[in-house]
């Protein structure tokens, strides 16, 4: 399913309809990639009473979040140009960034105008989070501020607790200690933010692929029984690359007959906590973020 309108020109950027507001204090740009969480923080910022300015990614961003923000910009990965324009049009000093980037698409997709090649060519770094670090940079170049998301998702951020019927077992307790402190290690790294283990082994680290495949890998090498430690390094920066877990994580886990899924309270989020709390009760799953 293609997201968002088809690809234009190489630096396609705003249309002739498109003419300067006045933005004030009230305009929130949001930069959105895949996923549910733009369209949620679009729609808690507009409780706020902020008008919400978005640049949406093609072939990434849920189209539904025209429906939410006052205004929509679409533009393809890498198009930095086109986002800081957009931004600047819209009287936008403030924006957030929300919604996971598949970074298998800096290999495939990536479609940058003059800005964007840029602040690649500079880069030596080109690990998720230095990307965003230099996105950061040159938004507050052109004097808007990045945010946390999380100022607009504390509603689904989890609290301390035991989420399902079941608790860790001591023998689990003792792999998710062991887990978090390599889980914290790779992402001070900035490799990933989960492991795999099993019996105080590590069986899969999470790398570009993503959790939900790191899981399945981890739950092949180690069989039946695997624990999955999600979490972030102390000083993480809440701008971008919050952690976040579902439905589709406790899906995952289930395909490989896991055990335990353990993250860190008060930092990470948390999608369709119903379903998935009911999804892992019915597996036997224990849910827990301390």
């Amino acid at each position: 399913m293609r997201r968002g309108p088809a690809p234009g020109p190489l630096h396609q950027d705003l249309g002739p309809g498109d003419h300067p507001v006045t933005g004030g204090a009230d305009a929130l740009g949001l930069i959105a990639g895949c996923g549910p969480l733009p369209l949620i923080a679009a729609r808690e910022a507009k409780a706020r009473g902020r008008r919400v300015v978005a640049v949406a990614l093609r072939e990434e961003t849920d189209p539904a979040l025209e429906g939410v923000a006052d205004r929509t910009v679409w533009v393809a990965v890498g198009q930095l140009g086109a986002l800081l324009r957009a931004f600047r049009r819209e009287g936008v000093t403030e924006t957030i960034m929300v919604g996971k980037v598949q970074m298998t698409h800096l290999f495939s997709r990536i479609r940058p105008d003059l800005r964007g090649a840029r602040l690649f060519a500079r880069l030596r770094d080109r690990r998720g989070d230095a990307i965003l670090e230099g996105v950061a940079e040159e938004l507050a170049k052109e004097g808007i501020t990045l945010r946390p998301c999380t100022e607009f998702l504390k509603g689904i951020l989890l609290a301390p607790g035991v989420l399902t019927r079941r608790a860790p077992t001591p023998a689990e307790r003792d792999d998710i200690r062991f887990g978090r402190e390599i889980a914290r290690s790779i992402a001070a790294l900035k490799i990933g933010q989960t492991v795999v283990v099993k019996r105080g082994t590590v069986v899969a680290v999470e790398s570009i692929e993503g959790t939900d495949a790191a899981i399945r890998r981890g739950g092949t090498l180690g069989k039946e029984g695997v624990v999955v430690v999600k979490a972030c390094r102390p000083d993480h920066d809440f701008r971008f690359d919050v952690p976040v877990i579902g439905r589709s994580t406790v899906e995952a886990l289930r395909e490989v007959r896991g055990r335990v899924l353990a993250v860190e309270a008060d930092r990470t989020l948390c999608l369709d906590r119903e379903e998935m709390v009911a999804l892992a009760d019915e597996a036997g799953i224990a849910v827990l973020a301390d």
